[in-house]
């Protein structure tokens, strides 16, 4: 299996396990990993606009890690190696504005779970990192930071909500990261930035410390990176209860058995739909191609179908069932505030109308035919592969799209992501091909509840013949 990062790359695109690896060694020193990362974005985030703010203690801490490795104290997996962090999630003493006017200068006393586990195994805090306000879009743009730019083509969308994480990650400013999932918002951004995402099992890693605290069922958040190793090092950091997310409350892994021969073995699925929308026939060969590789390494893969997905569009029944409890936690967040303080998204979703009782509780049985159709699904098959997004990156404010003939809103881009998080499913985005137009085409691995080791070995196996794991957008 080739190695998916060459030590002869630049620091600023080493993955997180090749810094931490040359950092041990002493190779590399904490101190210059940090100043490089802090150079690339002095140097590219002026266009990008990906970081909004860099962690003033960043240098010292990395040169108190060096001291440590002098020292020969014991050290972390990830120690001297720096991370960035979605602007939703709380970092002490370092600003969290949720991209929103009502939040500017927002300073947490505490750190997320999620961010004080990655400290507590030697990352350095490096920076925030850009979203629409209270991470409610497709596209990274508010009125307190800006728009967000993808480093493949600046008149581009890098997704959202996490999209300013996965445009710092593609550029070389930040090697690994955090990123939130309500819908999308890790998986859409890494595929249109051409990295590589977990969402894992809903609960496996803690939200505790990040907005919304409620309502939280369908949220996730996730480890954001440039090699599938990375995500299992930052799962294996991030997962477990914390005593505070009621939904975090399970130690039990459920994988199929990885082993390098048993891997072989395993039982893939391959579907574009129907039950997802449209999708373009770019992103169908993508599929198609990362399915025949699949099957080229000796896995058992065959094309199939989900009818709970052709029975329910998960689209509709996410929409009908989330927007009850989103509006209410936006009018929590706004209440006394001006209109000029909000942006698109708070603005249209305080204007919807309720869900109508009747449509709610509809919505809830039909999401338990969709979680029961996958479960149904995971009785034969170990892993789902399908497209992340429909189409490539879009240009920036486009709310309409014509996919494979069929023309669409925009929210249809969530059409086989959201399913995920209905049933609460694990999923990895990675890409896998390029458009016409030298665009990233990302795949996506599901695996069945709490099998996250199943769908990052498959995915390992993915990366070790894949033609485009060493491209970036920017030299």
């Amino acid at each position: 299996m080739k190695t998916q990062i060459s030590k002869t790359d630049p620091i600023y695109y080493q993955d997180a396990s090749s810094l931490a690896e040359l950092i041990r060694s002493r190779e590399l020193s904490p101190v210059e990993v940090v100043k490089a990362h802090l150079e690339r974005i002095e140097a590219l985030n002026p266009d990008i606009n990906a970081i909004v703010t860099v962690a003033g203690n960043a240098l010292q801490v990395a040169k108190d890690a060096e001291a440590a490795i002098m020292r020969g104290d014991k050290i972390g997996p990830l120690h001297g190696v720096p991370f960035t962090v979605k602007d939703s999630i709380d970092t002490a003493n370092v600003l969290t504005q949720r991209g929103s006017p009502i939040f500017k200068g927002r300073t947490p006393e505490q750190d997320a779970t999620s961010v004080a586990r990655m400290k507590s195994a030697g990352g350095i805090l490096l920076a925030k990192t850009n979203l629409p306000e209270f991470s409610y879009w497709i596209e990274s743009d508010n009125l307190l930071s800006g728009r967000s730019n993808n480093p493949w083509d600046l008149s581009r969308t890098p997704g959202g909500s996490s999209g300013g994480e996965s445009a710092a990650i593609a550029a070389g400013m930040s090697p690994l990261g955090l990123g939130t999932d309500l819908a999308i918002s890790v998986r859409g951004p890494a595929a249109q930035t051409g990295i590589v995402s977990l969402k894992a099992s809903h609960g496996s890693v803690p939200m505790t410390g990040i907005w919304p605290r409620e309502p939280r069922r369908f949220w996730h958040v996730g480890p954001m990176a440039r090699s599938i190793r990375d995500l299992k090092l930052a799962f294996s950091i991030l997962s477990g209860p914390d005593g505070h997310d009621a939904f975090a409350s399970s130690t039990v892994r459920c994988d199929a058995d990885t082993s390098d021969s048993a891997a072989r073995k395993l039982r893939i699925g391959w579907m574009v739909g129907p039950g997802f929308g449209p999708v373009d026939p770019e992103v169908v060969n993508t599929v198609k191609a990362a399915a025949d590789a699949l099957k080229n390494l000796g896995l058992s893969v065959e094309q199939v179908n989900i009818p709970a997905l052709e029975r329910d569009f998960a689209l509709d029944v996410f929409n009908k069932l989330h927007v009850m409890e989103m509006k209410e936690a936006f009018r929590i967040a706004t209440a006394g505030r001006s209109e000029d303080e909000l942006y698109k998204m708070a603005k249209t979703m305080l204007s919807l109308p309720d869900t109508s009782m009747k449509d709610y509780i509809e919505a809830e049985q039909a999401a338990e035919r969709i979680r029961d159709g996958f479960a149904e699904y995971f009785q034969k098959y170990d892993v789902l592969l399908t497209h992340v997004l429909p189409i490539p990156a879009h240009e920036h404010g486009v709310s309409e799209f014509v996919i494979d003939g069929q023309q669409v809103d925009a929210t249809y881009l969530q059409g086989a992501t959201v399913p995920l998080n209905i049933a609460g499913l694990p999923g990895i985005a990675m890409r896998f091909g390029t458009s016409k137009e030298g665009l990233p085409i990302a795949v996506q691995l599901v695996g069945s509840w709490l099998a996250e080791s199943t769908i990052l070995n498959v995915a390992s196996l993915l990366e070790s013949v894949s033609q485009v794991n060493n491209l970036h957008p920017i030299a």
